[in-house]
């Protein structure tokens, strides 16, 4: 994973992230980013487009967007081994052992959220040395991306980044691992939910 792609995966763990309150300051410090580290003028381009499209937004209706796209919908949401595992005990076995590639690597996590947290993973992976386990957590995470934008209008500014991200950074999942998440997948009957899903 190169230098870029790394950056893409920076940039991914911020805007994947609940809208806190210096949500502006940070699209201005991810504005920076891209000027910096991005050397594609394409990709630059690209990438000022999306994150102008976040800017449009009143921090109000950017969070009940962001409610509405990942927090009220299972197949949206946010958590790797929920993709993988839906409700199924075999979850909390499969956070565990996300937790141990994590701290073998020398990451520390400092906030509360889950081991699967995929923007904490995108950061994770932005600086975590090249390994065997990273190697099949990219492909993971390719596979729960590709699951997510299925279930995303194309008009979602959500989409527009993760159609990116799928195209420069992650590689494209085989039917193979798509049938597989799938089947390996219990499902529970969370389709819409008036709360959002609490997963933990």
């Amino acid at each position: 994973m190169d230098s870029q792609e790394r950056t893409l995966l920076v940039i991914g763990s911020r805007l994947l992230a609940y809208p806190a309150d210096d949500f502006r300051s940070g699209l201005n410090d991810i504005y920076d980013c891209i000027e910096e580290d991005i050397t594609s003028a394409d990709l630059r381009n690209r990438l000022n487009t999306i994150v102008t499209t976040f800017n449009l937004f009143t921090l109000e209706d950017l969070r009940k967007l962001y409610v509405s796209t990942f927090d009220l919908r299972a197949k949206n949401g946010l958590y790797l081994t929920a993709h993988e595992l839906g409700d199924s005990n075999k979850r909390g076995a499969a956070l565990i052992r996300l937790q141990k590639i994590i701290n073998q690597a020398g990451y520390e996590r400092i906030d509360e959220d889950l081991a699967d947290y995929i923007p904490m993973l995108f950061e994770f992976l932005a600086v975590a040395p090249e390994s065997q386990d990273n190697e099949r957590l990219v492909r993971r995470l390719a596979v729960a991306v590709q699951r997510i934008m299925n279930n995303l209008p194309d008009e979602n500014p959500y989409f527009n980044f993760l159609y990116l991200l799928m195209e420069v950074v992650l590689p494209k999942p085989t039917k193979q691992e798509i049938q597989r998440l799938e089947f390996d997948r219990e499902e529970a009957d969370l389709e819409e939910l008036p709360y959002p899903i609490m997963y933990g």
